[in-house]
Parts: structure tokens; C-alpha cells; sequence
């Protein structure tokens, strides 16, 4: 069976590392894939933005299955191109995937299906008099509010706003270009208070299961301090998603979602990821992703069972979830996102890496590369901001993390900088 996984960063070597284990021993390619994904298959370089050449890039491997992991050739109708080559494939229609690529779509989507969000207001470039109006006068009315660039902008197009001349300074940097087409528009979010949390829905357009409730850390720096990035950890389950919560959230949240892509005649197939913040009045969405996270990934797919994995994916591509029943590892798992000196701003590449073999070697641990590429000489090099994520596995959290933190501390690469804090919110429920 050849599967193609589309995409080179952590979430892709986690999706490889998770089919690699199948029983069925799939041929595995990746597109364009990392130094990690070239231990377990193939890579062809071929740019995951890139439609037409993966389109192509499938049909030349006659994929039996593609998974995509970004969400940048999701918003492009890459999932729409693959079903109408008759290639089966994981993901949302370009349609559906504007959940994820305009904040203002999802927005608008929220109000109409009645889904519990922020109160917002959306502003073009043209309009950036009365958005800073409306900016100052929330603040001044003891309501901040969150500086949100409606495109996609690689997790980085959010500004948590401390002062109202911090949210006008985000505002007109988005408006000048700083996030490039993405900031063309903006959203102003009301800023909620409370603890975020993931949910991650797999969904075949009728039929869903849920995974793990995971959590996220965003900022760059410990004490979440700092700029926000792609991702510096994560963990899973998180303690703070009980079951009755979870309930809570399937009810107000991914079902009506799911219910309305079907009433607007776009079913929902694929991951629906949802970033919640779980206020005092109750879980409400901050904002949808429509594929697997990362850094979530890492965490998620080590508690998937081996036998399992390659079977959701394709029942997901299918319509056949309905038909199988999730069995998830009660283990617990935590990943430390290494990332190169500068990261979330400009960063170097090329930067040689060692001390992979020893982290390998830790009971429960594993690491995930990310922004990596194989040198000349068959050794690995940093290529990217993120550059690994070290994941550990245990019977607890605290055991999960300490094997994480041993992995982390073994790989060495110039200027390596990572979070010391992660699951603290866990840690600290306990």
C-alpha cells in the first residue's frame, strides 16, 4: 500500500512514525518530508503548497492514501484536486477549509450556527480609522481585545494585546504587510480569560470520533512569556478536559459544527481541531484548525494503538469511521519543541545536530524532527524554527515529561533554546 504524507515538519514525522508501526507495513512518501521521514520512507521534493505537482506527484506513485498535514494546500483545494484524480485522501474540500484559512468565514460561521465564540468585529485595510476607534474604546471600556489577521499566517498571526497603543501597533502592522495577504483583514476579538485546550474531532462527513484532549503552549518563552509561535509543547490527555467538559464541548461545539458544513452542503471529512478557551461561562471556540496539530500530534499519535492508525485514516478518506471504535493508550505524553536561536523571528539553518542516537535510547521517548535536513554527507542539520520535538510516553504525566526532558537535553545544536514549563497547568492540578 503506498501512502503519501504531505507536509515536512513534526506533525508529518509523527503521521510517518505512527504508520511505519502498522502491521500492514505501508510503503510510506512524504512531500517534501524532513531528515526524520527519510528514516522511514521516501522523500520527494515536491513543495507541500505545490497542488498541481502533488496531484501529480500521487498519480505518479498510484498513492492509495494521501493524508495532508499542513493547512496551507488544504485552503488551496488540494483535498478537491486528489478526489477528482480518484485518489483517496484525508482532508477537508477547500470549502470546508475555510474554517481555518479566513477567521472572518469561521466568524461568520459561529453566528449562524449559534457555536459559542468571542464577540469580534472584522475590518478590512480601508477600515483601519475605525478599527483603531474600536480598539481604543474597548480598552477604555475594560474590554482588550485580541489582534487576529484573518488569512493564514503560520500560528503566528494572533497578537495578545496588553495596552490598546500594543493592539493599534498589531493592528497597522497587519494592515502594512507583516503577515503578507493574511493580514489583509483583520479580526478583533474580545479576550477571553480562562485555560485554552485542544479537541481534535476525526470526521468522515457523517460520523466522528474524538481523540485525547491535548494542550497546547504557544509563547515562545516559560511563564507564557513572550512572542507567539507555532507551538513550544504540548501534552495530552489534559486533565482540565473532563469527561463531562468533553461532553460539553461535543454537544455545543463540534456537532453543531459538523451539522452546519452539512447544511451548507460542504460535510466536514478529515481532523477538526479546536482551539477552545473554557471560560467561566462555559468552552468557547477561539478558533478552528482543519487538520492536525503541531506540536499536538507528537503527543497524540504515540497514545494511538499500532494496529489502529493506518485503519482511522482510511476509514476517515472513506466514510467508514462509523464502523470502528477508537481505542486510545491511557498513558500520558508531553513533547518539548526544540527550536533554533531566534525562532519565532529570523533564525539560522545548517546548524549541525548530534545526540540523536543517545536520545534514542531512552526508554519511552522519541524525537520527532521537524525543521531538519540530511547534509552532503548524510549528517543531520537544523532547517527550520522548529527544529525537533522530544516526546515522551509514561504511566503519569510528570513521567511522560521527565522522559521528554532527558531526550531534550541530549540533542545539541547551536543556540538550541526550549520551554522548562511544560504541562505546568497539569502539573500544578495535581
Amino acid at each position: 500500500m503506498n501512502v503519501l504524507v504531505v507536509g515536512g515538519g513534526g506533525r508529518e514525522h509523527a503521521l510517518g512514525w505512527a504508520l511505519a508501526r502498522s502491521p500492514r507495513t505501508p510503503h510510506l512518501h512524504f512531500a517534501p518530508g524532513n531528515a526524520g521521514t527519510a528514516a522511514l520512507g521516501i522523500n520527494h521534493a515536491v513543495a507541500s503548497d505545490d497542488v498541481s505537482a502533488l496531484v501529480a506527484l500521487a498519480r505518479d506513485l498510484s498513492a492509495d492514501l494521501v493524508i495532508v498535514g499542513p493547512e496551507a494546500p488544504l485552503v488551496a483545494g488540494l483535498v478537491d484536486r486528489l478526489r477528482d484524480a480518484g485518489i483517496s485522501v484525508v482532508g477537508p474540500s477547500a470549502y470546508a477549509a475555510q474554517l481555518e484559512g479566513s477567521k472572518a468565514f469561521a466568524k461568520a460561521f459561529m453566528q449562524r450556527y449559534g457555536i459559542p465564540t468571542a464577540a469580534h468585529r472584522t475590518f478590512q485595510a480601508l477600515e483601519a480609522a475605525e478599527a483603531e476607534a474600536y480598539i481604543r474604546a474597548s480598552f477604555t471600556a475594560g474590554r482588550p481585545v485580541v489582534v487576529k489577521a484573518s488569512g493564514l499566517a503560520a500560528g503566528k498571526g494572533v497578537v495578545v494585546a496588553d495596552s490598546a497603543d500594543e493592539a493599534v501597533e498589531a493592528l497597522h502592522a497587519a494592515f502594512d504587510g507583516a503577515f503578507g495577504a493574511a493580514g489583509n483583514e483583520v479580526v478583533l476579538e474580545e479576550r477571553l480569560a480562562g485555560e485554552e485546550a485542544s479537541v481534535f474531532a476525526l470526521c468522515d462527513g457523517t460520523t466522528y470520533l474524538v481523540l485525547p484532549p491535548a494542550q497546547d503552549h504557544k509563547r515562545a518563552l516559560d511563564g507564557d512569556a513572550g512572542p507567539n509561535t507555532g507551538g513550544m509543547g504540548a501534552y495530552a490527555p489534559a486533565p482540565v478536559v473532563t469527561g463531562q467538559r468533553l461532553t460539553e464541548i461535543c454537544r455545543t461545539v463540534v456537532e453543531p459544527t459538523l451539522m452546519g458544513m452539512q447544511a451548507e452542503g460542504h460535510p466536514f471529512t478529515g481532523v477538526l481541531f479546536v482551539g477552545l478557551m473554557l471560560t467561566q461561562d462555559g468552552p468557547k471556540v477561539i478558533e478552528y484548525n482543519v487538520r492536525l496539530g503541531d506540536p499536538e500530534t507528537q503527543v497524540l499519535m504515540p497514545l494511538l494503538p499500532t494496529n489502529q492508525t493506518l485503519e482511522l485514516f482510511e476509514a476517515l478518506a472513506h466514510g467508514r469511521l462509523g464502523a470502528l471504535r477508537l481505542r486510545t493508550d491511557d498513558r500520558h505524553a508531553a513533547t518539548v519543541v526544540l527550536a533554533a536561536p531566534g525562532y519565532p523571528g529570523s533564525y539560522p539553518k545548517g546548524l549541525p545536530v548530534s545526540g540523536l542516537d543517545e536520545a534514542a535510547a531512552i526508554e519511552g521517548a522519541t524525537v520527532f524532527h521537524a525543521g531538519t535536513a540530511l547534509a552532503p554527507d548524510g549528517s543531520v542539520v537544523t532547517d527550520g524554527g522548529r527544529v525537533f520535538a522530544a516526546t515522551g510516553v509514561g504511566d503519569s504525566l510528570p513521567e511522560a515529561l521527565d522522559r521528554a526532558y532527558r531526550a531534550a537535553d541530549l540533542v545539541r545544536f547551536d543556540g538550541k533554546h526550549l520551554r522548562h514549563d511544560i504541562g505546568r497547568r497539569a502539573l500544578n492540578r495535581v
